[in-house]
């Protein structure tokens, strides 16, 4: 497909993606990196262009989770830190390897993340908590564990284009009893440093003319569209709808991906 006459299906995943990731909370990377890849472009182009035009959409969320006391500051640089080296390591080594080896095991990586969002969204039928569950419901987390979480979350979202969400997030939420909101927060803000890291190690790995600047410029206004609409209909519509949607939509798109390889 040409890139000129996908410039407006770009416009139309950037849109989709923030309108996701804003009504949720998590979902921008992967949901535009099934589509992306799905498309034809390379995992290491995927991601990179997909971190470029994040740079900017995290920063103004980022800076309306803090103007508003959604940010645990103590959280960040535990989260900033490990989660910036993990992003660029992860970076470097997509980069590094043939575009066509990584994509089954990127589609793997997005279709295990659609499960763990389906997992995370549908309601559970039985209540009672598990040993998993009780062992981390500690009142409070080990700085190692938060450090821990940030580096694999980065790595993952550098690799996958997408995962500091599905991963962070959800991760944090389990290990400590404090409000979504703050949570949500403070992972958004850490995002925006982690993904100005990941963003600088792709464009030195690749280099400036492998990249498609109007896709990513495509990319970067629809997402910027879409998200004062995401904030309003955050408030408005069912975020456990939004994300059991998500989570089938990026399984079945990435099954599709992975069949399309064998046969």
């Amino acid at each position: 497909m040409e890139r000129t006459v996908a410039l407006p299906i770009f416009f139309t995943i950037g849109f989709l993606a923030q309108f996701v990731d804003g009504t949720v909370g998590m979902g921008y990377g992967a949901f535009s990196a099934s589509l992306l890849i799905g498309m034809g472009i390379m995992p290491a182009l995927a991601s990179a262009s997909i971190h470029t035009a994040e740079v900017f959409v995290s920063l103004f969320s980022g800076i309306s989770h803090l103007k508003f006391g959604n940010v645990k500051k103590e959280w960040l640089l535990l989260l900033i830190i490990p989660g910036a080296v993990g992003g660029a390591m992860g970076a470097y080594f997509l980069a590094s390897i043939p575009g066509g080896a990584a994509k089954p095991f990127i589609a793997g990586f997005l279709l295990l993340l659609g499960v763990l969002m389906l997992y995370r969204f549908i309601p559970k039928k039985t209540p009672a908590p598990s040993r998993l569950s009780i062992a981390l419901s500690n009142p409070r987390i080990s700085s190692q564990k938060i450090t821990g979480l940030g580096f694999v979350a980065a790595f993952l979202d550098a690799v996958g284009g997408g995962g500091w969400g599905p991963i962070a997030t959800p991760g944090l939420i389990l290990t400590e009893n404090v409000e979504p909101r703050k949570v949500i927060g403070t992972v958004n803000l850490a995002e925006f440093f982690i993904t100005i890291v990941i963003a600088t190690t792709f464009f030195v790995t690749l280099g400036a003319e492998e990249y498609d600047w109007r896709m990513i410029g495509m990319l970067l206004i629809g997402g910027a569209i879409a998200a004062p609409i995401a904030a309003y209909l955050c408030k408005r519509l069912p975020a456990r709808l939004l994300g059991i949607l998500v989570g089938i939509a990026l399984i079945g798109f990435n099954l599709r991906t992975l069949l399309m390889m064998l046969l």
